[in-house]
């Protein structure tokens, strides 16, 4: 997966810097330039996901110290949620308001559910960790597997809180920082 998420880190990057552009095609260009990084790395990541869950089922894991690199499903998972949201935010700079509307809500008919399957994805990777970890998982460099992917979970999950509104999705964000602050001194630590 690590090949797949620099156009969705760049997609970010990229939606915030919007508003730095000249109006006009400048601004259009990068959004449209965005949504298309977006896009590119979002169904390249889902076909990998779709494999890593079949390995999963078929074959278990791979050796105990290989287990943190699950982790690195929420990567793309949670930087997609950041973008499209960034990019509805941004969208009203560079489009029409009808279309920056359409936008901005597709971050939240986008990112609720994705939102989902990372919640999903975590409780499987947690228990997988757990589990290893009780039976002797040694450290290794595939620890910091943990620290940006739980990283983006709590941007995305962020996003969420900004378009929402919602409390549970602010309290879900802190949360989720306490437990990436966790994950950086576990790391760090080891």
């Amino acid at each position: 997966l690590m090949p797949v998420v620099p156009p969705m880190v760049s997609a970010a990057s990229g939606a915030m810097l919007i508003r730095h552009l000249a109006p006009g095609t400048a601004r259009q260009t990068m959004l449209y330039g965005c949504w298309a990084m977006f896009g590119l790395s979002l169904i390249a990541a889902f076909i990998i996901i779709s494999m890593i869950w079949s390995r999963l089922a078929y074959y278990g894991i791979s050796g105990t110290a290989r287990v943190p690199t699950l982790w690195i499903v929420l990567g793309p998972v949670g930087q997609s949620i950041t973008a499209a949201g960034l990019l509805g935010l941004n969208a009203a700079l560079a489009v029409d308001p009808e279309l920056a509307e359409v936008m901005d809500s597709f971050s939240i008919l986008f990112g609720v559910p994705v939102w989902g399957f990372a919640v999903l994805w975590i409780a499987l990777a947690a228990s997988l960790t757990v589990r290893t970890v009780r039976r002797g998982m040694p450290f290794a460099l595939t620890w910091w597997s943990l620290t940006f992917p739980v990283g983006t979970f709590v941007t995305g999950t962020t996003q969420l809180a900004v378009h929402t509104g919602l409390p549970a999705f602010r309290v879900a964000a802190v949360v989720a920082y306490c437990g990436l602050l966790v994950t950086w001194l576990l790391v760090g630590i080891r």
